[in-house]
């Protein structure tokens, strides 16, 4: 298979995200993550432009990577000075990278409206910094900002900076979709008559403003490109940069290009969920790849097909990028779902069962009723358990009240509950307060059978969602209830649905309970 160099700038341009910041650590461990996947270029920021990436670029250094390089990132020399007299290039020399990429005008609205010099000035930076970088660092990579925008308005122009950074000695040349507006039918005559221009390797940068961005890369490949910019998870400023995470595998598996080991490969979600976790974002579950959606089947039809051959409704092996087949249950599902989810469980199910039939008949009716168990999984298996006779009553809730008192108006209400369960033959009545009336049960009931079961007090509540579902009956409707709950060893979703917002998050909070205990017991 060819090989294909893939630049990641997850640390600079991906932190350019409305959303997404790292620390200095963050940004070290993030580094070798990537290195552990396989990437070649890591780039680690603008040394120049803040005090986090100068402490990235000396902390880096105490750090061995098994392969990839550190790259940092700056701009061409400014006008009316010289590249040793200019603070930007020094101090990309200074950081001491393995490689050095910097970005130069290639539109010539920008070279007058921008930099406000003559076309022929901003040649002279363009060979000026790079010739001079090419003294002082191993490797120099000269990024083409706006190459296809400037392309379209001025193709002579836009190829005459190429040529510039080619005679200075630019070890790649990378043509960018700076402003992401490029659609993929565009990009192959470009690039061909780049090819024909100049004889550096040539990379690709785009951005997703057009969602093209995975497909213009792919494109750029199919032509010749050797060398691909990107994001993990595609993060990056405004609509966000290429993402890796879907150009890798399409590259790897679909287009026989030679990027990362098989191994490697499977650890492609690990690190993308861990990207998110670092950035403090909820991983998107319907991303391609990696996202716990993109082998998701609910469709009755397609469980039974899968269950056959896998291949009849996934793209690829899940496996190969370290994702799994999912089975969900809803209103579509039929026996199929059911089994497989039995299955998944370690649940002993036939299909002539009829156990079975009664799941499958009142998972319909929940859900007409305004259950999902999509994201609340532990329910689901909590319901088939209780069809089959096999779980255990760990215990009962004979009764809770909620009291919400607002003592005075510039003070918040103080939320009360107080709950009466039984375990076994004994009853215990306790109270507790919280953040509001859904936290103040919460920790009612867990005060009330942590006397009976120690490591309830694992439980951490991750995620509490709440849906209005559509009756029509304003304040009087339904309302469902997901919450992600989990301790030290994994996460479980459990939801309740009831005209009574607490009354729908006590279901929801004393499944996740029910379900830890359960969960222990199999253990």
């Amino acid at each position: 298979m060819n090989q294909i160099k893939l630049y990641d700038t997850t640390l600079r341009d991906g932190t350019q995200a409305e959303e997404v910041s790292f620390l200095v650590a963050d940004k070290i461990r993030i580094a070798q993550l990537l290195d552990d996947l396989g990437i070649h270029y890591i780039e680690g920021g603008w040394p120049g432009s803040n005090p986090k990436d100068i402490a990235f670029f000396k902390d880096i250094k105490k750090v061995t990577l098994k392969q990839a390089k550190i790259a940092a990132f700056g701009s061409t020399r400014r006008a009316n000075t010289t590249p040793d007299k200019d603070n930007n290039i020094r101090t990309l020399v200074q950081a001491e990278p393995d490689t050095v990429t910097i970005f130069g005008k290639t539109w010539d609205f920008h070279v007058h409206e921008a930099l406000r010099i003559s076309l022929e000035e901003n040649l002279e930076l363009i060979y000026d910094s790079l010739a001079y970088l090419k003294q002082h660092v191993g490797e120099v990579v000269y990024d083409a900002e706006h190459f296809f925008d400037g392309y379209k308005a001025n193709p002579e122009y836009a190829l005459k900076t190429l040529q510039a950074a080619q005679q200075a000695g630019a070890d790649c040349i990378v043509l960018c979709d700076t402003n992401g507006g490029t659609l993929p039918h565009e990009l192959p005559a470009i690039i061909e008559q780049v090819k024909q221009t100049v004889a550096t390797p040539l990379g690709i940068h785009t951005h997703n403003d057009g969602e093209c961005a995975v497909a213009n890369s792919l494109i750029a490949v199919a032509h010749g490109i050797v060398h691909v910019q990107g994001t993990i998870n595609g993060f990056g400023e405004r609509c966000g940069n290429a993402n890796l995470c879907s150009i890798i595998p399409a590259l790897q598996l679909k287009m026989g290009k030679n990027c990362v080991g098989e191994g490697q490969l499977k650890s492609l979600r690990q690190l993308s969920r861990t990207i998110y976790e670092l950035a403090n974002m909820v991983p998107n579950k319907h991303q391609a790849y990696v996202g716990n959606s993109a082998f998701a089947h609910k469709g009755g039809v397609h469980v039974s097909a899968i269950q056959r051959h896998p291949e009849t409704y996934e793209h690829i092996r899940p496996e190969l990028v370290g994702n799994c087949t999912r089975v969900l249950v809803s209103d579509l599902s039929g026996r199929s779902n059911i089994l497989a989810k039995a299955e998944e469980f370690n649940i002993n199910l036939d299909s002539k069962d009829p156990v079975t039939l009664e799941i499958l008949e009142n998972i319909k009716d929940l859900e007409n009723k305004g259950f999902q168990f999509e994201g609340a999984e532990a329910s689901f298996e909590l319901l088939m358990r209780r069809a089959l006779g096999t779980l255990r009553n760990y215990f009962s809730v004979i009764g809770f009240r909620v009291i919400d008192t607002k003592r005075h108006e510039d003070e918040k209400p103080v939320s009360e509950a107080t709950v009466q369960v039984k375990v076994g033959g004994r009853i215990e009545h306790t109270a507790a307060e919280g953040n509001g009336p859904v936290n103040a049960l919460d920790n009612a009931l867990r005060k009330a059978l942590e006397n009976f079961y120690p490591r309830l007090k694992e439980i951490r509540l991750y995620d509490y969602k709440v849906r209005v579902l559509p009756a029509g009956k304003g304040t009087a409707s339904f309302t469902r209830v997901l919450i992600e709950s989990g301790d030290k060893e994994s996460r479980w979703g459990t939801v309740g649905v009831s005209d009574n917002i607490i009354d729908a998050s006590y279901h929801a909070l004393v499944d996740a309970l029910q379900y830890k205990l359960l969960k222990d017991q199999d253990n």
